[in-house]
């Protein structure tokens, strides 16, 4: 009987979402009442146990290093003589600005792995400028959200250190897996840009004559004084994951300490910067460990109900085969991002996933990294599209938010054709894992 109250755990999980409570209550709320139900209340001493699991959990030990890592970088002076050096190379082209912003957001993104401090940086910078040379408000906005967003798919990622303990893959096989996919992404935008641009000039006009065309001495010199930085602290945190020198978490330890020199590089530290980074460390890194307990708890009280074996047997009572198991996940994954953000859809499917994922013969890794693409399309996604709102929180008010809205939808099906890529062309994420020594 258990097992089948166990399927009720996901409606109930919705239903009180939709009802407004917060996600990590939502789910402990609810594993507590089918813990009780199922298995009496000793199942409360297992909850207890929980708490020391995911706080002795050294990999998680990562996730308040790169928060704190990207705090440090809003404040580093990074951003803007990025801005300045990408954009003196790409502002001639069709839609440069815009192409423009794609790199920088590829750079920024792998140097902070948050989200949210890199969507709220580049806009800042980028969204005037392109308004001043009226480019079409659609193409701003999903540049900008479309951008922003591929820390989720550029490592370092916050997303792949929560990812990476629940789905008992390497975290440093996820960070080497997802290289190539987040450059094909990132490839995918800026060819949409130039091609759009190409055709519909208007949407992306190239810069007007009077502005100031620097030496290409004087471009070279500004570019390694920008590029310089960055690169060496993408070097630290992935170059020491990639040729086995460090664990993610201390390749994080070491990218926190890189952000405080660059502050201190750039003039711009101040003991104020440092408390206001350390106390949005600290909010966040709590918001996140809350809920992955109360997701653990929910999944351990789920797979002990025998949820797990029951929705296996479904699946292999409907006739679906490997590839249409596959499908119908990520079409869950993918529907899931309309309503819930991404820690909740990680938690809540992740965990029944990956058991029958391993069970069809997949490899754990490139699903993983499947899951992650799909992740990103909730970015974008209505009613929810949390990149909307950073977007809406730091635009001008002449950006209306139908603009935004129909901006994203070109990249919402963009993200479609690199997953599509990434199906097709499994080797995209498991040949350099593969070929690094110490992994796979």
């Amino acid at each position: 009987m258990g097992e089948f109250t166990a399927l009720l755990m996901f409606p109930a999980v919705l239903g009180a979402l939709f009802l407004g409570f917060p996600v990590a209550l939502c789910l402990m709320g609810v594993a507590l009442y089918f813990g009780i139900y199922n298995f009496g209340p000793p199942v409360i001493f297992q909850f207890v146990e929980k708490v020391g699991d995911i706080g002795g959990n050294y990999i998680l030990a990562a996730v308040p290093l790169f928060v704190f890592m990207g705090s440090m970088l809003e404040r580093s002076g990074i951003a803007e003589r990025l801005f300045e050096a990408v954009h003196i190379w790409t502002k001639k082209l069709p839609g440069g600005l815009a192409i423009g912003t794609i790199i920088m957001c590829v750079i920024f993104a792998a140097s902070t792995g948050v989200i949210g401090a890199t969507e709220t940086v580049v806009g800042l910078l980028a969204i005037p400028v392109m308004m001043k040379h009226q480019y079409n408000r659609g193409l701003i906005s999903g540049t900008i959200c479309a951008g922003g967003s591929l820390g989720t798919i550029i490592p370092p990622s916050v997303v792949v250190v929560v990812l990476g303990p629940v789905a008992d893959v390497s975290v440093g096989d996820l960070f080497l897996g997802m290289v190539f996919p987040g450059l094909i992404m990132a490839g995918c935008y800026m060819l949409y840009i130039l091609i759009r641009c190409i055709i519909r000039p208007q949407d992306g006009s190239l810069v007007a004559e009077d502005d100031v065309d620097l030496p290409f001495i004087s471009k070279l010199r500004i570019t390694i004084m920008a590029l310089v930085p960055p690169v060496a602290l993408i070097f630290a945190v992935l170059g020491s994951i990639m040729f086995g020198w460090a664990a993610p978490t201390e390749a994080a330890g070491m990218g926190a300490f890189g952000s405080v020199l660059l502050t201190i590089l750039y003039r711009t530290f101040s003991w104020p910067i440092l408390l206001e980074a350390l106390e949005k460390t600290l909010k966040v890194t709590c918001m996140i460990m809350l809920i992955l307990l109360a997701g653990s708890i929910f999944s351990g009280v789920f797979i002990a109900s025998g949820g797990v074996a029951l929705t296996s047997d479904l699946i292999e009572a409907s006739n679906l085969g490997a590839w249409g198991t596959l499908a119908l996940f990520l079409g869950i994954s993918f529907l899931a991002g309309f309503i819930l953000e991404w820690i909740s859809i990680l938690l809540i499917f992740i965990p029944v996933f990956i058991p029958i994922v391993n069970a069809m013969g997949f490899d754990p890794v490139w699903f993983c990294i499947l899951f992650l693409i799909v992740i990103q399309t909730s970015y974008l996604t209505p009613p929810m599209a949390p990149a909307i709102f950073y977007l809406r929180g730091i635009s001008p008010p002449e950006i209306k938010l139908n603009e935004m809205f129909l901006g994203v939808l070109p990249f919402i099906g963009l993200q479609v054709v690199t997953l599509i890529i990434v199906i097709l062309f499994p080797e995209t994420v498991l040949w350099l894992p593969d070929q690094m020594l110490g992994f796979k």
